[in-house]
């Protein structure tokens, strides 16, 4: 059993042997650490004996909420500086907010910024009823934040220009404002690899996605079961599926449904409709790859990405339309902001389903395996030859 306690680092036996230093987060107290003959006093305990685990495990969803978290304030001050910035600097005699190109921007960061914290909200407060398991919606916050914040401190450099990928101190230096947007994104890139990277909680997400159907009909896909256990498992598979998967392609997805939430009610009429789409596709997926769904993480991804989408949609229209019932003016402004990123969500949900079935995703494997093998490496000839330059 996994136990969890604490080791200060001046015990006899404790070596701190590296402090690593990153790109980014120049506080962090990471390191090289070894243990050697060290005796921890029972008083040390956290939690109970062999309850290590379940604790870490707890932290981490814990984790993959304070990172969505940071990942909003972050996204805020990304739009306050573009606010900033973008009504003040004057290109071509007018300020730079007000040319389409920074606009489309600008709405897109004001949107998303909203969605991100409406996910998050939604995720906190399901953290708060202890009977709620929160690991997918802990995963989903934690990718989707983090990559939609990273977008967003990308485009404010690119709007900011020059002075976005300027260091603060040299601002300051040279008295302008001090506006510390590459630190800024220094710092926030980790976001995506700490506490489970992204592809990791694609993964955690991407197996609980089939986990139901590995339930009900995993032995006609396991190439280790015999003809005579996938005989006797047939009519079990074919009595859940003759139930399932005619009511994914049955049901009411069309007004008036969901008309108490206005202008918004076609968005949740659109994620009704695509759930169902999405746990179609999922069985198709399983019945196309069999065995080998498990690899194909292209699919999976992109079927995680889907649920992403519909999650943000979801919490951002309720969120709006709770805003809405409490205050007039800054339910109008919800409103909007809803309104705009689900019309942009929906595009890119459609636009991922068609990928599913249409991508390159064999050539780009087959290329990969080829880059390791050193079959492409003619491209590095240049580099071996300037790293041999004495």
């Amino acid at each position: 059993k996994i136990s969890a306690f604490v080791v200060e680092t001046d015990w006899d036996g404790v070596e701190v042997e590296q402090r690593c230093h990153f790109m980014g987060l120049s506080a962090l107290a990471n390191g090289v650490i070894t243990f050697e003959n060290v005796k921890v006093p029972r008083q040390n305990l956290i939690g109970k004996e062999g309850r290590g685990l379940k604790i870490a495990l707890t932290t981490l969803n814990d984790g993959r909420l304070s990172i969505p978290n940071g990942a909003v304030g972050t996204a805020k001050r990304c739009l306050k500086v573009v606010r900033q910035w973008a009504g003040e600097r004057v290109q071509w005699g007018r300020p730079i907010g007000e040319h389409e190109a920074i606009a489309q921007k600008i709405a897109a960061m004001a949107e998303t910024t909203f969605a991100m914290e409406s996910i998050v909200k939604l995720a906190s407060h399901m953290a708060t009823r202890a009977d709620r398991d929160l690991r997918l919606e802990a995963a989903a916050c934690k990718e989707w934040n983090t990559d939609r914040g990273w977008h967003i401190i990308d485009e404010t450099l690119q709007i900011r220009g020059g002075r976005g990928y300027e260091k603060d101190s040299s601002l300051a230096a040279r008295g302008d404002n001090p506006t510390g947007v590459e630190r800024m994104m220094r710092d926030f890139r980790i976001n995506r690899i700490f506490e489970g990277s992204s592809e990791i909680m694609h993964l955690i997400m991407a197996r609980e996605s089939v986990d139901k159907h590995l339930t009900v009909a995993g032995t006609m896909i396991d190439k280790n079961a015999g003809l005579s256990a996938k005989l006797a498992a047939f009519p079990g598979i074919a009595l859940f599926y003759a139930g399932w998967y005619p009511m994914k392609w049955l049901g009411w997805g069309r007004w008036p449904r969901y008309s108490e939430f206005g202008v918004l009610a076609r968005h949740l009429r659109f994620v009704e409709r695509r759930s169902r789409k999405l746990a179609r596709e999922c069985f198709h997926g399983m019945i196309v790859y069999r065995a080998e769904l498990e690899g194909k993480q292209a699919f999976l991804f992109r079927l995680v990405d889907v649920v992403n989408e519909l999650f943000a949609m979801s919490a951002s229209v309720t969120r709006a339309h709770g805003l809405a019932k409490k205050d007039a003016k800054a339910g109008a402004s919800a409103v909007e902001l809803a309104d705009g990123f689900c019309r942009l969500s929906s595009r890119k949900i459609d636009g991922i389903f068609r990928a599913l079935w249409h991508n390159d995703d064999s050539h780009a494997y087959s290329t990969a395996l080829r880059v390791l093998k050193g079959e492409h490496r003619w491209m590095e000839d240049l580099l071996e030859r300037i790293d041999e330059t004495p």
